[in-house]
Protein backbone atom coordinates (compact mmCIF):
# COMPACT_ATOMS: atom_id res chain seq x y z
CA UNK A 1 0.00 0.00 0.00
CA UNK A 2 1.25 3.49 -0.82
CA UNK A 3 1.02 6.10 1.93
CA UNK A 4 1.21 9.80 1.12
CA UNK A 5 2.86 12.32 3.39
CA UNK A 6 1.17 15.59 4.29
CA UNK A 7 2.04 18.52 2.07
CA UNK A 8 4.88 20.89 2.98
CA UNK A 9 5.69 19.00 6.16
CA UNK A 10 2.51 20.20 7.87
CA UNK A 11 0.95 17.98 10.51
CA UNK A 12 -1.77 15.91 8.83
CA UNK A 13 -5.40 16.31 9.84
CA UNK A 14 -5.58 12.54 10.37
CA UNK A 15 -2.77 10.08 10.95
CA UNK A 16 -3.57 6.35 11.12
CA UNK A 17 -0.92 3.79 11.98
CA UNK A 18 -1.37 -0.01 11.87
CA UNK A 19 -5.09 0.22 12.68
CA UNK A 20 -6.71 -3.11 13.43
CA UNK A 21 -10.37 -3.65 14.33
CA UNK A 22 -12.03 -6.91 15.35
CA UNK A 23 -15.81 -7.29 15.27
CA UNK A 24 -17.70 -10.46 16.08
CA UNK A 25 -14.45 -12.35 16.50
CA UNK A 26 -13.32 -11.45 12.96
CA UNK A 27 -10.67 -8.90 12.04
CA UNK A 28 -12.35 -6.38 9.74
CA UNK A 29 -9.53 -3.82 9.37
CA UNK A 30 -6.09 -5.29 8.80
CA UNK A 31 -3.37 -2.91 9.95
CA UNK A 32 -4.24 0.23 7.95
CA UNK A 33 -1.70 3.08 7.73
CA UNK A 34 -2.30 6.42 5.99
CA UNK A 35 -2.36 10.20 6.46
CA UNK A 36 -4.99 12.78 5.46
CA UNK A 37 -3.43 16.17 4.59
CA UNK A 38 -5.14 19.29 5.90
CA UNK A 39 -7.42 21.16 3.53
CA UNK A 40 -7.97 18.15 1.27
CA UNK A 41 -10.90 15.98 0.24
CA UNK A 42 -10.06 12.31 0.70
CA UNK A 43 -12.46 9.68 -0.56
CA UNK A 44 -12.93 6.23 0.93
CA UNK A 45 -14.07 4.18 -2.03
CA UNK A 46 -15.06 0.56 -2.13
CA UNK A 47 -17.99 -1.86 -2.21
CA UNK A 48 -20.44 -2.21 0.67
CA UNK A 49 -18.96 -4.31 3.47
CA UNK A 50 -15.33 -3.44 2.71
CA UNK A 51 -14.78 -1.66 6.05
CA UNK A 52 -15.43 2.00 5.17
CA UNK A 53 -17.94 2.63 7.97
CA UNK A 54 -15.78 0.82 10.54
CA UNK A 55 -12.82 2.99 9.52
CA UNK A 56 -14.91 6.15 9.75
CA UNK A 57 -16.11 5.16 13.23
CA UNK A 58 -12.46 4.74 14.25
CA UNK A 59 -11.62 8.21 12.90
CA UNK A 60 -14.30 9.86 15.04
CA UNK A 61 -13.43 7.78 18.09
CA UNK A 62 -16.56 5.68 18.51
CA UNK A 63 -15.07 2.35 17.42
CA UNK A 64 -13.22 0.00 19.78
CA UNK A 65 -9.90 -0.86 18.13
CA UNK A 66 -7.75 -3.94 18.59
CA UNK A 67 -4.46 -2.25 17.80
CA UNK A 68 -2.74 0.74 16.23
CA UNK A 69 -3.28 4.49 16.65
CA UNK A 70 -5.61 7.09 15.17
CA UNK A 71 -4.57 10.73 15.65
CA UNK A 72 -7.01 13.47 14.67
CA UNK A 73 -6.00 17.15 14.60
CA UNK A 74 -3.05 16.29 16.82
CA UNK A 75 -5.03 14.39 19.48
CA UNK A 76 -6.15 10.77 19.93
CA UNK A 77 -9.42 10.10 18.07
CA UNK A 78 -12.42 10.58 20.35
CA UNK A 79 -10.68 13.04 22.69
CA UNK A 80 -13.05 15.44 24.45
CA UNK A 81 -11.29 18.43 22.93
CA UNK A 82 -12.20 17.27 19.41
CA UNK A 83 -15.94 17.40 19.97
CA UNK A 84 -16.40 20.85 18.40
CA UNK A 85 -13.58 20.45 15.88
CA UNK A 86 -14.90 17.36 14.09
CA UNK A 87 -18.20 17.15 12.20
CA UNK A 88 -19.62 13.66 11.61
CA UNK A 89 -22.55 12.56 9.47
CA UNK A 90 -23.52 8.92 9.95
CA UNK A 91 -24.84 6.78 7.11
CA UNK A 92 -28.26 6.58 8.81
CA UNK A 93 -29.65 10.04 9.66
CA UNK A 94 -29.69 10.69 13.42
CA UNK A 95 -32.32 13.39 13.88
CA UNK A 96 -35.50 13.75 15.96
CA UNK A 97 -38.57 12.72 13.94
CA UNK A 98 -41.00 15.00 15.78
CA UNK A 99 -38.92 18.17 15.37
CA UNK A 100 -38.78 20.39 12.31
CA UNK A 101 -35.58 20.81 10.30
CA UNK A 102 -34.93 24.15 12.00
CA UNK A 103 -35.70 22.79 15.47
CA UNK A 104 -33.36 19.85 14.96
CA UNK A 105 -30.55 22.14 13.87
CA UNK A 106 -31.17 24.59 16.71
CA UNK A 107 -30.94 21.71 19.18
CA UNK A 108 -27.68 20.37 17.75
CA UNK A 109 -26.25 23.89 17.49
CA UNK A 110 -26.94 24.30 21.22
CA UNK A 111 -25.27 20.96 22.01
CA UNK A 112 -22.21 21.95 19.97
CA UNK A 113 -22.18 25.56 21.23
CA UNK A 114 -22.36 26.69 17.61
CA UNK A 115 -23.67 30.19 16.77
CA UNK A 116 -27.45 30.34 16.27
CA UNK A 117 -26.79 32.00 12.91
CA UNK A 118 -25.22 28.72 11.78
CA UNK A 119 -28.69 27.16 11.52
CA UNK A 120 -29.78 29.30 8.58
CA UNK A 121 -26.33 29.04 6.99
CA UNK A 122 -26.27 25.24 6.91
CA UNK A 123 -29.93 25.02 5.82
CA UNK A 124 -29.03 27.10 2.77
CA UNK A 125 -25.78 25.20 2.13
CA UNK A 126 -27.54 21.84 1.87
CA UNK A 127 -30.54 23.15 -0.07
CA UNK A 128 -33.26 22.71 2.57
CA UNK A 129 -34.67 26.25 2.52
CA UNK A 130 -38.09 25.09 1.35
CA UNK A 131 -38.29 22.37 4.03
CA UNK A 132 -37.07 24.25 7.10
CA UNK A 133 -40.49 24.08 8.81
CA UNK A 134 -41.24 20.42 8.01
CA UNK A 135 -40.99 17.81 10.73
CA UNK A 136 -38.32 15.19 10.09
CA UNK A 137 -40.89 12.39 9.93
CA UNK A 138 -42.41 13.98 6.78
CA UNK A 139 -39.11 14.28 4.91
CA UNK A 140 -37.93 12.06 2.08
CA UNK A 141 -34.82 9.92 2.47
CA UNK A 142 -32.77 12.40 0.48
CA UNK A 143 -34.00 15.31 2.60
CA UNK A 144 -33.12 13.44 5.80
CA UNK A 145 -29.63 12.85 4.44
CA UNK A 146 -29.29 16.59 3.88
CA UNK A 147 -30.42 17.37 7.44
CA UNK A 148 -27.85 14.89 8.69
CA UNK A 149 -25.16 16.62 6.62
CA UNK A 150 -26.28 20.03 7.89
CA UNK A 151 -25.74 18.88 11.49
CA UNK A 152 -22.15 17.91 10.60
CA UNK A 153 -21.50 21.41 9.19
CA UNK A 154 -22.58 23.30 12.32
CA UNK A 155 -19.83 25.26 14.02
CA UNK A 156 -17.39 25.26 11.08
CA UNK A 157 -15.51 22.06 12.05
CA UNK A 158 -11.90 21.63 10.96
CA UNK A 159 -12.44 17.97 10.00
CA UNK A 160 -15.70 16.80 8.41
CA UNK A 161 -16.26 13.03 8.21
CA UNK A 162 -19.15 11.94 5.99
CA UNK A 163 -20.36 8.35 5.63
CA UNK A 164 -22.10 7.90 2.26
CA UNK A 165 -23.52 11.47 2.28
CA UNK A 166 -24.94 11.32 -1.26
CA UNK A 167 -26.86 8.02 -1.01
CA UNK A 168 -30.43 8.47 -2.25
CA UNK A 169 -29.82 11.93 -3.69
CA UNK A 170 -30.57 12.91 -7.26
CA UNK A 171 -27.65 13.75 -9.61
CA UNK A 172 -28.26 17.51 -9.46
CA UNK A 173 -28.14 17.63 -5.66
CA UNK A 174 -25.11 15.34 -5.61
CA UNK A 175 -23.33 17.79 -7.92
CA UNK A 176 -24.28 20.72 -5.67
CA UNK A 177 -23.05 18.93 -2.55
CA UNK A 178 -19.69 18.09 -4.13
CA UNK A 179 -19.34 21.75 -5.08
CA UNK A 180 -20.03 22.58 -1.41
CA UNK A 181 -17.42 20.03 -0.28
CA UNK A 182 -14.85 21.70 -2.55
CA UNK A 183 -15.77 25.14 -1.20
CA UNK A 184 -15.35 23.89 2.39
CA UNK A 185 -11.92 22.48 1.54
CA UNK A 186 -10.90 25.78 -0.06
CA UNK A 187 -11.86 27.50 3.21
CA UNK A 188 -9.41 25.20 4.99
CA UNK A 189 -11.58 22.32 6.20
CA UNK A 190 -10.49 18.72 5.68
CA UNK A 191 -13.09 16.23 4.44
CA UNK A 192 -13.14 12.44 4.54
CA UNK A 193 -16.02 11.20 2.39
CA UNK A 194 -16.97 7.55 1.96
CA UNK A 195 -18.84 6.27 -1.07
CA UNK A 196 -19.38 3.16 -3.15
CA UNK A 197 -20.20 5.26 -6.24
CA UNK A 198 -17.14 5.25 -8.46
CA UNK A 199 -18.15 8.29 -10.51
CA UNK A 200 -17.74 10.41 -7.36
CA UNK A 201 -14.13 9.31 -6.95
CA UNK A 202 -12.78 11.78 -9.49
CA UNK A 203 -14.03 14.70 -7.39
CA UNK A 204 -11.57 13.99 -4.59
CA UNK A 205 -7.96 15.08 -4.09
CA UNK A 206 -6.93 11.64 -2.86
CA UNK A 207 -8.49 8.21 -2.84
CA UNK A 208 -8.21 5.32 -0.48
CA UNK A 209 -9.52 2.34 -2.44
CA UNK A 210 -10.70 -0.30 0.03
CA UNK A 211 -11.59 -3.97 -0.26
CA UNK A 212 -12.19 -6.53 2.49
CA UNK A 213 -10.57 -4.48 5.25
CA UNK A 214 -7.44 -3.53 3.31
CA UNK A 215 -6.39 -0.45 1.37
CA UNK A 216 -5.68 -1.51 -2.21
CA UNK A 217 -4.27 1.87 -3.18
CA UNK A 218 -3.76 5.39 -1.86
CA UNK A 219 -3.25 8.14 -4.41
CA UNK A 220 -4.75 10.83 -6.61
CA UNK A 221 -7.45 9.88 -9.12
CA UNK A 222 -5.12 10.72 -12.03
CA UNK A 223 -2.27 8.83 -10.38
CA UNK A 224 -4.38 5.68 -9.97
CA UNK A 225 -5.56 5.83 -13.58
CA UNK A 226 -1.96 6.28 -14.72
CA UNK A 227 -0.66 3.48 -12.50
CA UNK A 228 -3.20 0.98 -13.81
CA UNK A 229 -3.50 2.24 -17.39
CA UNK A 230 -7.27 2.38 -16.87
CA UNK A 231 -9.62 4.73 -18.68
CA UNK A 232 -11.76 5.31 -15.59
CA UNK A 233 -11.60 4.70 -11.85
CA UNK A 234 -13.98 1.75 -11.87
CA UNK A 235 -11.69 -0.01 -14.32
CA UNK A 236 -8.69 1.01 -12.17
CA UNK A 237 -10.34 -0.50 -9.09
CA UNK A 238 -11.00 -3.79 -10.88
CA UNK A 239 -7.41 -3.83 -12.15
CA UNK A 240 -6.09 -3.39 -8.60
CA UNK A 241 -8.27 -6.25 -7.33
CA UNK A 242 -6.88 -8.49 -10.05
CA UNK A 243 -3.33 -7.31 -9.31
CA UNK A 244 -3.69 -8.14 -5.62
CA UNK A 245 -5.26 -11.55 -6.20
CA UNK A 246 -2.78 -12.43 -8.92
CA UNK A 247 -5.53 -14.05 -10.97
CA UNK A 248 -7.11 -13.06 -14.31
CA UNK A 249 -10.55 -11.45 -14.38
Amino acid sequence: MMSSSPASGAEPAVSVRDLRVVRGGREVLHGLTFDVPRGSIVGLLGPSGCGKTTLIRALVGVQIVKGGTVTVLGAPAGSAGLRRRVGYATQSPAVYADLTVTENLRYFASVLSAPRTDVERVIDEVGLGGSRHQTAVTLSGGQLSRVNLAVALLGAPELIVLDEPTVGLDPVLRQELWELFRELAERGATLVVSSHVMDEAGRTDRLLLMREGDILADGTPDGLRSRTGAADLEEAFLHLITEKSGSPT
